[in-house]
């Protein structure tokens, strides 16, 4: 069995990998395509850092998918009625606002507060055996 060391910089990167890129999927959800993008690849993201050996990790990366996995249902939910609601908006430009709008409120401001948390946390580093085959 070898040692591998699981320095302080990647650490931090794995707590932050998915808020960080939760949030610029929110920021440019009006263009569709990188939050459809991102949907598929934080799945990966998700599984790789949820068995991460430090459980700090895998507390902000819990955090940030029940937010962003909450929005990305939501957004089914009211796409789903998004006929009855744009009438009731005002309009699809309206609608549109508003959704945009409570994706933003719901994982931007918790998010840059989890990475700047996950910045000014203390952490250590580690060492993991790994297996060689």
């Amino acid at each position: 069995m070898a040692t591998k060391v699981i320095t302080v910089k990647q650490q931090i990167r794995a707590a932050q990998m998915f808020t960080f890129f939760s949030i610029i999927a929110v920021l440019l959800l009006p263009a569709i395509i990188p939050m459809l993008l991102w949907l598929a690849a934080s799945i990966f993201v998700y599984a790789a850092a949820a068995n991460h050996p430090n459980p700090k990790i895998c507390d902000y990366i819990r955090f940030s998918g029940y937010r962003f996995y909450g929005v990305v249902g939501t957004l089914v939910v009211i796409l789903n009625f998004s006929p009855q609601l744009a009438k009731m908006a005002g309009g699809w430009p309206h609608l549109m606002g508003f959704i945009w709008l409570g994706c933003f409120l719901v994982v931007v401001p918790l998010g840059v507060r989890d990475l700047l948390r996950a910045k000014n946390d203390s952490w250590q580093e580690m060492n993991v055996e790994v297996d060689n085959a």
